[in-house]
C-alpha cells in the first residue's frame, strides 16, 4: 500500500501489537470500574447486548486467550452450534460467551476481567511466531478467512477498543482518546479501510485520535471524526456510509 499521508498506514508487527493490546486493556478495565449499577442494563449500539452482555462476551474472549482449553471449549461448541443453525461461527461464539457469563453480576465482571486480563495478553504474546503466520482461521464478511496472527495481534484489540466506544456512548461518558495509542488503533481501522476498497482517497479524521490519509490525488475526500470514521465503516452508522465510507471493517 502507498501512502502520502504524513501518519504511517501499515498493520503494527507482534511487539507493537501487544503494547497496543495492554494498554486498551488497562483503559478497557479502567472505564468498566466507573461503571454504575444502573449502568449495566443500558442498551448498546451493538443491538442485541446490553451493557452488561457486551462486557460478558470481551470476558469471553480474554478467557480463551488465557486459557488453550477455555478457547478449545468455545471453538468446539461454536462449530457444532453453526453447522446445526447455519449461522456464522463467530456470532455462535460470541452467543456462547455471553450466554455462559450471564449469571454474572456487574461487580463479578469487572472483577473477572481485571483478574483475566494480563494473562490473556500473555497468552496473546506467547503464541508462537509459526502458528500466527501460518494457521488461517473462518472470518465473517467483508473477510472469509484471516491469519491466526492478524485475529491476535490486531482484531482483538480493535473489538475492545470498539467496545469501549459502545460503553462510552451508552453510558453517557466521554470516550478517553490519546493520539499515540487511539490514533495508532485508528490508523490500523483506516488501513484495513484503504485495503479493502483498493481506490484512490483523501480522508482527514478530527479529534485526538485522527491524522490525515490520502492515496492518490483525485480520490473522494472526507473530512470527519476519527471515532466517528470507525463507527461507520463498523456498521454501527450505516445512514452515514455513503460512497467509499460504505466499506466495511471487520472488528
Amino acid at each position: 500500500m502507498t501512502t502520502d499521508a504524513p501518519t504511517d498506514l501499515h498493520l503494527p508487527e507482534h511487539r507493537e501489537a501487544m503494547s497496543l493490546a495492554a494498554f486498551e486493556y488497562d483503559q478497557f478495565v479502567a472505564l468498566l470500574r466507573q461503571l454504575t449499577v444502573d449502568d449495566w442494563s443500558r442498551p448498546t449500539e451493538c443491538t442485541l447486548w446490553d451493557v452488561k452482555a457486551l462486557v460478558a462476551h470481551n470476558l469471553g474472549n480474554m478467557e480463551a486467550n488465557a486459557s488453550f482449553p477455555q478457547m478449545l471449549h468455545q471453538l468446539r461448541v461454536a462449530t457444532k452450534r453453526s453447522k446445526a443453525t447455519g449461522n456464522l461461527m463467530i456470532d455462535e461464539m460470541t452467543a456462547l460467551q455471553v450466554g455462559e457469563r450471564d449469571h454474572l453480576t456487574g461487580s463479578e465482571l469487572v472483577s473477572r476481567v481485571e483478574g483475566i486480563a494480563r494473562k490473556a495478553l500473555k497468552g496473546r504474546r506467547k503464541m508462537p511466531g509459526p502458528i500466527r503466520r501460518w494457521v488461517r482461521v473462518a472470518a465473517p464478511p467483508p473477510l472469509v478467512s484471516m491469519r491466526l496472527g492478524y485475529l491476535v495481534d490486531n482484531i482483538y484489540t480493535r473489538d475492545v477498543w470498539m467496545h469501549r466506544v459502545d460503553i462510552s456512548r451508552a453510558t453517557g461518558r466521554e470516550m478517553v482518546l490519546q493520539p499515540g495509542h487511539d490514533g495508532r488503533v485508528v490508523s490500523t481501522i483506516v488501513c484495513d479501510w484503504a485495503s479493502q476498497h483498493g481506490q484512490s482517497y483523501d480522508l482527514v479524521l478530527e479529534g485526538p485520535a485522527g491524522g490525515a490519509f490520502r492515496r492518490g490525488g483525485d480520490g473522494e475526500h472526507y473530512q470527519l471524526d476519527a471515532v466517528e470514521f470507525c463507527r461507520i465503516v463498523s456498521g454501527r452508522n450505516d445512514a452515514a456510509a455513503l460512497g467509499l465510507l460504505g466499506t466495511k471493517v471487520l472488528f
